[in-house]
Formats: C-alpha cells, structure tokens, sequence
C-alpha cells in the first residue's frame, strides 16, 4: 500500500462539540475532539480506513485485548504557529516506536501510508481544535489492540488501529513531589518495558496511588533486581543536572525510548553541553542532594513536557531541591522546545512536519 493508494473514507461530524470547550480553562484528557481515525486488520492486511465522527466502539464480551492485554498505544502532539497552521513534532518516530511496540506483543506492522495519511488528515479536518493558548497543545493518541472474539491465549488475528486527539493544557500545575521506590518494579529485563503497551500502566496504578496517599505525586521506578538505578518517573524519562553536565539513564530493555528525551539530549549536544547517558544509582543521587550539589532533575515526555522535580524522597527522607532559574538549562530547553513546536524557532533538526 502507497502513500498515493492509500484511500480514507472521511464521514463529517453534524454536531460539532468545539464550541463547548473552554480553551482558556482546559484539563487534561478531558475534552475529545469531533473525529477518530480507524483502520482495521483483517486477513492478513490493513483496510477500512476512515475518518468518522468520535463516538463508542461496538465489542465483543470476548475481545482479545480486554483478556489477554494485546493493546499498545502512542502519546504525540500538534501545535499551532502564529499563521495558525498546524505543526507536528517528530511524528516519524511516534510511528517507528508504535511498530516497534507491535513487534514485541505480536501485533501486525502499520505501514507509514496508513499511519501518517490517516493522522494528517485527521488534523486537517480537526484543525480548530488545536489551541493556539500559551503552554497548550492537541494531544495525539494512536493505539491498537487486539479484536478477535475469542477466548484462548494466542495472538489475536485481527486488529483495530485508531488515532483520536485531545486539546489539552498543562499536565502538572505544580512541580511533583516524587518518591524513590524500593519494593514494586515497573519493568525487568526480558519483559516489555520498552513497549507503550496497557499492562506498563497499569501495574504502574497501586505503587503510584500508595506513594500519593503518603503526599508524593510519583514515584521514580528502580531497577527489579536491586533496586539501586534509576531507570524512569512516573510515566516520564528521568534527568538530571549534575556538575553542569546532563545525566540520563541509558535506553534499555527495561526503559522506554522517549522522544521528547532525545530531543532533550540533540539540543543539550548541539549547546555543547555534556550528556552522560550510563546507569544512574540511586546513591550517586541521594549524595549529590546531601551534598547541596544536584542543580535539577526533572521528568519528560509528551503530556509532561518538561517537569522539574521540587522533592525527592528516599528511605523516609525528603530532599528538596533548588528552584528553577530563568536561565537553567532546563528553563533554556524547555522555552527552546516550545519556541521550535510553535515555529517560532529555526527546525534545525528537521522535527517539525507542517500538516
């Protein structure tokens, strides 16, 4: 299937739902935009693609995926500029790490045609829904998951591929509070952890919530055998500024390959500022803090952005760590990212597609 075969079948919305939405006022993931995107996989092939207005899906009780958890998804975002066109930020690799996730629960490979026609013309039809609000963005969801109506552990033979968006603000009003965990493990080597698929999450839900009942927002997750590495926070890639270097867990078996980090890590290159990406312990860290040395450490990823941590907790103590100056690195970066999505900033590095 070629960019130039590739046919979608685009149904409009009757009744939009834009105008209900308070742009100025927006919550995360509360608001859904008038269309989806869905593509099916049946027979050995992608087909039925179309754009129709967002609604509920029709399942059977004994979809493989609410069973057996065949279900991987993508977090990605457009922009607006100041002419009020549409601009998508390193969409190419949202769709190499989706099929990446794919391969590794079993799931058919979206072809590039499928994946970029049906996202682009889904914000072409949804482009009022973009906010042009300062620290706002569309919020993109891609995801697939597994359809046949059966009941047995196997690999589904049939799929559904479905793209919807979401204008949303900022994910955290205030910078976390995030606890060192030392009993539950997110990922462990030769499991998924490198994949975005639904299961991570959800083992993810009652660490997080006993951590927020103690008063943290999140947790930093260790490594399973020991629990002495730093590996991810939350569901953001780890960072951090340490003797005016930046220091990030290396990309493994067990972390998730983040896009907004490695764009993090070309820009801090590109500044010539050094870029360490090894095995952080836990006690390199905690040192650092005691000794008043850590200059920041912060989260990242798409619905985060870039979010400075103001606490870190480990064994029962909380160590704070430094306001964020205006001229930090992590303030230069962030502004820079934001300046570069909104095309107020030259796209040396070739990230920025125009929709």
């Amino acid at each position: 299937m070629t960019a130039d075969t590739v046919q979608i079948e685009v149904q409009q919305t009757t009744q939009s739902r834009l105008q209900e939405v308070d742009f100025d006022n927006l919550v995360f993931g509360r608001n859904i935009s008038d269309h989806m995107f869905i593509a099916e996989y049946k027979n050995g092939q992608w087909q039925d693609l179309r754009i129709v207005p967002y609604g509920d899906l029709s399942l059977s009780p004994a979809t493989a995926a609410l069973h057996y958890g065949q279900a991987i998804f993508e977090g990605m975002k457009a922009y607006k500029n100041e002419a009020g066109e549409v601009l998508l930020f390193r969409a190419i690799d949202n769709w190499k790490r989706l099929n990446k996730s794919a391969e590794r629960l079993c799931m058919p490979q979206i072809p590039e045609d499928v994946f970029m026609n049906g996202l682009t013309e889904l914000l072409r039809l949804d482009a009022g829904w973009v906010p042009s609000q300062p620290g706002c963005s569309l919020y993109i969801r891609p995801y697939m998951f597994a359809t046949d109506p059966y009941i047995g552990v196997k690999a589904s033979d049939s799929y559904y591929f479905i793209i919807f968006t979401s204008p949303v603000g900022t994910y955290y009003a205030k910078p976390p509070r995030v606890k060192v965990e030392q009993h539950f493990i997110r990922a462990a080597e030769g499991g998924v952890g490198a994949t975005k698929c639904a299961g991570n999450y959800a083992g993810s839900l009652y660490p997080a919530k006993l951590a927020q009942q103690e008063g943290y927002d999140q947790l930093i997750w260790t490594d399973a055998r020991d629990h002495a590495y730093i590996e991810e926070s939350g569901t953001m890639n780890i960072m951090f500024m340490l003797d005016g270097k930046l220091l990030t867990p290396h990309v493994s078996e067990t972390t998730l390959d983040g896009i907004t980090r490695k764009s993090i890590v070309a820009i801090a290159e590109h500044w010539g500022i050094p870029v360490e990406e090894r095995r952080i312990s836990v006690a390199e860290i905690i040192d650092a803090l005691k000794a008043g040395k850590l200059e920041a450490a912060f989260g990242a990823g798409t619905a985060v952005v870039i979010s400075p941590f103001a606490t870190i907790a480990y064994e029962g103590v909380d160590y704070p760590l430094p306001e964020i100056k205006e001229d930090s690195f992590v303030n230069k970066v962030k502004n820079y990212l934001t300046d570069l999505r909104t095309g107020k900033q030259e796209d040396i590095f070739g990230w920025m597609l125009k929709v």
